[in-house]
């Protein structure tokens, strides 16, 4: 079979294995949920052949500057005891900062937050290039600190949209940006992401700009130099500032909380700064970053040199993830049992469901994996609790993830759920949370903090799944950790359908026995063939066999452009579905789209209409208004959607469309998640020949690095040493 033609090198999963390795240029940037796929740290994809001589001088100095693994935190690390005060002596000042500030911590957040508001900007300043992969439903959720305590909330109530900046702001920004001959197009994304006091900030450290999505630093650095003439040297410390912090921003796209010193600073080499290690210890000297020092290995016995890995991240997710840490072992460690379950785990629908009450009854934080299927344990848990009259919240990642269910980011916003006492915190006993590996490390702290002592919290999911849009891996780290009870499901999920997914989960791609055509497998030999069966199984076939309507069906593929990605099929399934001129920002009413309220969210809608306010959404019995100046950024067709926008969504039918270039895509949690959000049917367009199978059983998740599996075994052994 040959392969089929084009799909858009802005796929859907992250390809790069080194979260510091050179990047390939344009064609090699997938479209993933944390950003660019190729990393920060190599040549700039933009400048093309025109890069910078610092960056061209790189090429010759990378590989030696990360070569020496030290950093200047590491020589007071001799022993195991001193390694255990610095991580106290670095917990209390976390405290302290954590303290000091009501308002979010910012740092790390402005890049991927404002990423969708500033497409057209991009594209402007990309002259007519791909798009950046860091788009707005691909970046890291909302900020962690969660809202003070709101009034009664209305249930399933729509997020405000953000508000624009004011349009002096804009105007000092294009000023500014004149002067130093960028496309005044950037005005408004600059001032979106630099926020009142943009200007002035432009004009004083012209490599801000790479707080714009998309401005890439040879971009950034030719601004300098118009602005500050023979000044502008690869060495500046304004520059090196902000390299520094945009590196760790681009990791945490990723998915990485934190990044190993030696190779951020070859990361540093390769974009041309003459001293990388100077360069990251003036951006921790000024507390722009933050050093951590983890030890490898067991304990060493007293008088020898604990070996440690030197750790540098952002102050937002480390405070995440210490706050994190600390509030989970307050919910283990407070947890009180006043009820009788015992009538409860005897009357539980199977042996799983039983364990998993069980386990809850007699802990304050549970872990719980399985699939689809075992969504059903937790539920039964949540109907349990109920009934011994505790006070229970469920929560889901996406809309209508269970009966009852809340989001969320809607809980955590203080638009869905029971409300906060009096002192912030949740009004429940018992806190489930389905979906629970799309948490990143922000919004998992948020959620924790706002948990009450005494109270239980589940964590259920299926570890299979692509990870969180954001930052961190915390249901991974949790099960790794080992410190709490880990129910694990034993509830197979049913059919064909559920027969494959469990192969693929293992690392096998098995051909099951489907005597109904509940999988089904669609050969074809390009991208254009690949558009023309996809429609036709969507608008007729699969409505025909299986009763299900068009609407019913969802479409998943690898990434947003090209000739059978997002954009190109939702062109075609429109046509053929809703036709219409596109009236309001190419919508008209009753289109399917998908409504990005904010970063790493991606909610299934349909128009209703549009006005001067902006376009009229329906979500269930929800609706919002999207303001016009965000329905670019925000809104988009949703016939056809990528993995990461359908993770916590199910259909009763799935057409997964594998055109020839998304083999490069392609991993198991892709293919696991994408074909898992099948109830009744899957259709498989295929046209990647032995790249699926390859993929399954070759390409397992990427790698993150984090800190919280670590911090929660040391609070563990902390307290079993107090004990």
């Amino acid at each position: 079979m040959e392969h089929a033609v084009s799909t858009d090198p802005q796929a859907d999963t992250a390809a790069a294995e080194d979260p510091a390795a050179p990047e390939a240029g344009p064609s090699a940037a997938p479209e993933g949920p944390h950003g660019p796929d190729a990393d920060p740290a190599g040549a700039d994809p933009a400048a093309g052949g025109d890069g910078t001589a610092e960056e061209s001088a790189a090429d010759g100095t990378g590989a030696a500057a990360g070569q020496d693994g030290s950093a200047p935190a590491a020589p007071e690390l001799s022993e195991a005891q001193a390694e255990l005060a610095a991580q106290r002596v670095e917990r209390e000042r976390i405290a302290r900062r954590r303290a000091e500030r009501e308002a979010p911590v910012e740092a790390g957040g402005k890049l991927s937050g404002k990423a969708a508001d500033l497409l057209a900007a991009v594209r402007a300043v990309e002259s007519g290039t791909q798009p950046s992969a860091g788009y707005f439903d691909d970046a890291p959720a909302a900020p962690r600190k969660a809202a003070p305590a709101p009034p009664p909330p209305r249930r399933a109530a729509p997020a405000p949209e953000p508000t624009a900046p004011s349009a002096d702001t804009v105007d000092g920004v294009r000023a500014v940006l004149a002067r130093g001959g960028a496309p005044e197009t950037l005005a408004a994304a600059a001032a979106a992401a630099l926020g009142d006091g943009a200007a002035r900030e432009l004009a004083a450290n012209p490599w801000r700009l790479l707080a714009v999505a998309s401005v890439r630093p040879a971009q950034a650095d030719g601004f300098a130099r118009a602005l500050l003439g023979a000044e502008a040297g690869p060495g500046d410390e304004r520059r090196t500032a902000v390299l520094v912090g945009w590196l760790l921003e681009q990791a945490g796209l990723k998915g990485h909380t934190v990044l190993e010193a030696p190779l951020l600073e070859k990361a540093l080499a390769q974009y041309g700064v003459p001293d990388p290690s100077e360069a990251l210890e003036g951006a921790v000297a000024d507390g722009s970053v933050l050093v951590f020092h983890e030890p490898l290995g067991p304990p060493v016995e007293e008088g020898e040199e604990q070996p440690v890995r030197i750790l540098v991240g952002l102050e937002g997710a480390a405070m995440a993830e210490e706050s994190l840490a600390d509030g989970l072992a307050r919910l283990s460690s407070t947890f009180e049992s006043p009820a009788d379950w015992k009538e409860a785990a005897a009357s539980a629908p199977g042996p799983s469901a039983a364990e998993l009450i069980r386990a809850a009854a007699g802990h304050g934080l549970v872990a719980h994996t399985g699939g689809e299927a075992a969504r059903a344990e937790p539920l039964a848990l949540v109907t349990a609790a109920r009934a011994l009259g505790l006070r229970v919240c469920l929560a889901a990642h996406a809309p209508g993830g269970g009966p009852d269910a809340v989001t969320v980011a809607g809980l955590l916003a203080g638009t869905e759920g029971p409300g906060r006492d009096a002192d912030g915190q949740f009004a429940v006993d018992l806190l489930v949370v389905l979906d629970a590996p799309q948490l990143d490390v922000e919004g998992a702290a948020a959620l924790v903090e706002s948990v009450p002592d005494g109270a239980r919290l589940v964590l259920s999911g299926d570890p299979g799944v692509l990870g969180s849009a954001g930052a961190g891996q915390v249901f991974a780290d949790v099960l790794a950790a080992r410190t709490c009870p880990q129910v694990v499901s034993r509830t197979p999920d049913p059919g064909p359908v559920g027969e494959l997914v469990s192969g693929i989960g293992i690392g096998e791609l098995n051909q099951v026995d489907a005597p109904g055509k509940e999988v089904v497998i669609v050969p074809v030999q390009d991208a254009g063939e690949a558009v023309h069966r996809t429609v036709q199984l969507v608008a007729e076939s699969v409505p025909r066999a299986f009763g299900v309507r068009a609407d019913e069906v969802q479409v998943i593929t690898p990434g947003h452009g090209g000739a059978a990605g997002t954009r190109a099929l939702n062109a075609a399934l429109k046509e053929r579905l809703n036709p219409g001129p596109g009236r309001f920002g190419g919508f008209d009413p009753g289109d399917r789209v998908v409504h990005v309220p904010a970063p790493g969210r991606a909610e299934p809608a349909r128009v209703v209409s549009a006005d001067a306010e902006g376009l009229h959404l329906e979500r269930g019995d929800v609706r919002i208004v999207v303001p016009k100046e965000f329905v670019e950024a925000r809104v988009r067709h949703g016939w056809a959607v990528t993995a990461h926008q359908a993770v916590g969504g199910r259909w009763p039918a799935v057409v997964v469309v594998l055109p020839g270039d998304a083999a490069q895509a392609l991993s198991r949690d892709w293919v696991y998640t994408a074909f898992g959000r099948a109830e009744r049917h899957l259709s498989v367009v295929h046209g990647v020949d032995q790249a699926l199978p390859r993929a399954v059983a070759e390409v397992p998740a990427k790698p993150r690095t984090t800190r919280l599996a670590g911090l929660l075994k040391s609070l563990t052994a902390a307290d079993g040493q107090d004990g």
